[in-house]
C-alpha cells in the first residue's frame, strides 16, 4: 500500500513538472528566438534595395493586369459550365 502511494506520486511530480516546462519553456523559447531577432536585426546593415516581396509600380500593374485576366477567364468557363439561365 505505501509502495503505490510512493509511486502516484512520483507520477504526479513527473506529469506536473512536465506540464511546467512545457508550457513556461515555450514562452522562454519564444522570448529568446525574438532576442536574437532584434540582436541580428541591430547588427545588420540598412539596405537600399527594397525588402523581398516589394514590386515597382509597373510590375504591380503588370501582375494585377494577370489576376484580372485569369479572374475573367475563369467566370466565363464557370458560366459555360452552368448552361443558359432560365
Amino acid at each position: 500500500m505505501n509502495g503505490t502511494v510512493v509511486e502516484v506520486l512520483k507520477w504526479i511530480g513527473i506529469v506536473f513538472a512536465a506540464g511546467f516546462v512545457g508550457y513556461f519553456g515555450r514562452h522562454l523559447a519564444a522570448a529568446l528566438i525574438e532576442r536574437l531577432r532584434r540582436k541580428k536585426a541591430a547588427q545588420l546593415p540598412e539596405a537600399d534595395t527594397p525588402p523581398a516581396g516589394t514590386r515597382r509600380p509597373e510590375e504591380a500593374a503588370v501582375a494585377t493586369q494577370a489576376k484580372v485576366e485569369k479572374k475573367r477567364t475563369k467566370a466565363e468557363v464557370k458560366r459555360g459550365k452552368k448552361g443558359p439561365r432560365r
